[in-house]
């Protein structure tokens, strides 16, 4: 299940992943989004937490569909920030960084411990 956690009335999306990750779910994520784009912002600063995300609750084509449609709105996405609590995804967020130069563009992914959730939302909100 997604939801929003907090609303902005800027460039900002704030989503937490509850549970499990669906294709709902992905839809319900393009349309936040959309609604960004469609308010004129050329790019979306994105906060996901995912601390409380069941793997084995999710859609494997979920993730998929997801993966797909972030490489095609590439360029919509500014500042990505990642709420969790997993040595695996602190790990991968600065090979995305590599992988796709985001850096290079102005834009970074960064990971926070949920601990530091305040400090993530400062980061898409700046």
């Amino acid at each position: 299940m997604v939801e929003q956690i907090k609303t902005f009335d800027t460039n900002v999306l704030a989503l937490e992943v509850i549970d499990g990750f669906t294709e709902v779910d992905e839809k319900i994520c393009q349309k936040f989004f959309q609604e960004k784009l469609n308010k004129g912002y050329e790019q979306v600063n994105v906060l996901v937490k995912l601390d409380e995300l069941k793997i084995s609750h999710s859609s494997s084509k979920a993730f998929m569909e997801d993966t797909v449609w972030a490489l095609r709105n590439y360029k919509s996405i500014g500042h990505l920030a990642i709420v969790a609590h997993s040595k695996m995804l602190k790990a991968l967020v600065p090979i995305d960084n590599l992988f796709f130069q985001r850096a290079s563009k102005g834009r970074y992914e960064r990971y926070f411990d949920v601990s530091q959730l305040d400090e993530a939302f400062a980061f898409v909100t700046s």
